[in-house]
């Protein structure tokens, strides 16, 4: 007896994808562990941020299987906007519900790591709640040391929330 295994592929986002981004992304609202907004987005709020992602410097991944299903996604954002940062970005990382704890997030975070430099970047940093165990492990499994802790800067559902930025250098 022989079992099937699903087949996952990380490419490019294509503008076709950003409904299930934004599905993925607002699934995740309701938990209020990996994101600080408290409303579902829409798709055309988010056309503006995924047109600036590109390929070769600020990509936006999908991760799908072989039913073309997207589990999950990761994006690059420039740091803070300003040139000096150009070889620093920030990474967000966000996986479906029905796909959580499948090895996912290792994925992608591993070709962030291992891509960055092709990229041109020397710097992963990523913004956590200090209340998300399971990204906050994630990232620690792969070295990404506690740069920073900004304690009480978010309140969620009247909860004070703390964030924890974590870094690596990859290049």
């Amino acid at each position: 007896m022989s079992c099937a295994i699903s087949q996952k592929q990380i490419r490019d986002a294509t503008e076709a994808d950003l409904p299930a981004i934004v599905e993925i992304y607002n699934a995740s609202i309701p938990s209020r562990i990996a994101t600080a907004d408290l409303e579902p987005v829409s798709v055309e709020s988010r056309k503006r941020w995924f047109d600036e992602h590109s390929p070769t410097s600020r990509p936006l991944w999908v991760m799908e299987n072989d039913n073309n299903t997207i589990m999950g996604w990761l994006s690059f954002q420039s740091f803070y906007g300003r040139p000096a940062y150009h070889k620093t970005a920030e990474v967000s990382l966000y996986i479906s519900v029905p796909h959580r704890r499948q090895g996912i997030g290792k994925q992608l975070l591993q070709q962030a790591i291992q891509k960055s430099p092709e990229l041109g970047l020397d710097t992963l940093v990523g913004f956590i709640f200090a209340h998300n165990r399971p990204s906050l492990q994630l990232f620690a499994k792969y070295h990404f040391q506690q740069w920073g802790y900004l304690p009480k800067v978010a309140e969620l559902d009247g909860i004070k929330r703390g964030l924890v930025i974590v870094g690596k250098k990859v290049g």
